[in-house]
Formats: structure tokens, sequence, C-alpha cells
């Protein structure tokens, strides 16, 4: 079914339709929440979060973007938990070696490539969540999402401009940060 049409039917009180939006966007909402709090858990939390609170204000989306308006709410939850006194603001590397986010495997990989990989996924990130927030949260919409720059300002509610250069100091940043570890990089990422 179309997203419009489910989103009338789940305006609508249809449970079924809105289902199928979570459905669609559980996935995505959770990979952002991930790698912005840093903590399954946590990001479990707030994706739950952030459709219940769709949900409720549903009746205010006129017309627009839905995963645009989405993303809002979820980010926005991201920045109230990681504002919030109860935040530790450093992640464990232990527990993000037991749930790593970059996890691709390979059925022909040696346990040495594994073990890079794992370092190499851990060590990302601890560098995202190292980042400032709001650059953070702009390099996981542009880069991790493939959001436009257009769709990361509507969603964070700021200039493309702002967008853009955030996403600038973000990636410099990573760029520094990840040449500390040249050795866990791809071959031909080594160099440069």
């Amino acid at each position: 079914m179309d997203e419009e049409l489910l989103l009338q039917a789940s305006k609508q009180g249809d449970a079924e339709a809105y289902n199928s939006l979570v459905l669609q966007y559980q996935t995505p909402i959770y990979n952002v929440a991930l790698r912005m709090v840093g903590e399954s858990a946590v990001a479990e939390d707030i994706t739950q979060e952030t459709f219940v609170s769709a949900y409720r204000a549903l009746h205010t989306f006129a017309s627009g973007n839905f995963r645009a308006w989405l993303f809002r709410i979820a980010t926005n939850a991201c920045r109230d938990h990681l504002r919030s006194a109860h935040v530790r603001r450093n992640t464990s590397l232990d527990a993000l070696v037991e749930n790593p986010t970059f996890s691709v495997s390979s059925t022909e990989e040696s346990p040495e490539d594994y073990t890079v990989r794992r370092e190499l996924s851990g060590f990302i990130q601890e560098s995202l969540t190292k980042l400032a927030e709001d650059q953070r949260v702009v390099l996981i919409l542009v880069d991790i999402q493939a959001f436009s720059y257009e769709e990361a300002a509507q969603i964070l509610k700021t200039p493309v401009g702002t967008v853009k250069s955030r996403l600038s100091r973000a990636r410099e940043a990573m760029r520094a940060t990840l040449s500390t570890q040249r050795e866990l990089l791809p071959g031909q990422l080594r160099s440069g």
C-alpha cells in the first residue's frame, strides 16, 4: 500500500496501516538512535518512543515528507536522552564490541579479517560518540542514512548551509580520528 494511503488510514485509527509504517521505518530509526546514543537497549527504547510519539501526533502531520518528520522525532528523542543528567558520557568499548554497528559478515572472511572488522566497527562507533552532537547527527543522517542535505535540514530544522558546514567538520574529525588507526582500515584506505 502507498505511504500516503497508509498515513490516511492510520489517521483514521487503522492500527494495521500504522503497523505497516512502523515496519517500514523501524530499522532505519533504530540505526540512527543506536549511532546517536551508542547503546542498543537505549536505542530500542528511543525507537519505541519515536513511534508512540509519532502516533500521538499523527493528526498534526498534514502533508509533506513523513520520513523527515519521523526522523525529526527520533533525533529529538536522542538529543533529549543525551542531554539528560543520567547519561554516561563515555560508552564502554566492551559494549561496542558486543554490539557492533557496522557488521557485514562474509562467509569467506578469515578470523583475522573478522577481528580487524570488529575492532574497526567498535572504533568507528566510539569515534561517532565523541563527535559534537550537532555534527554526529548530521553525519549519521547524510552519510549513513543517505538523506539529502535538504532532508537533513528539514529533519533538524536548520538551514542547508548549516547542515553542510556541520557535515564538513564531522567528516574532517572522523578522518583525523580514523587516521590514527590506519592498521584497522582496508588496504585501499590506509594511504592518504
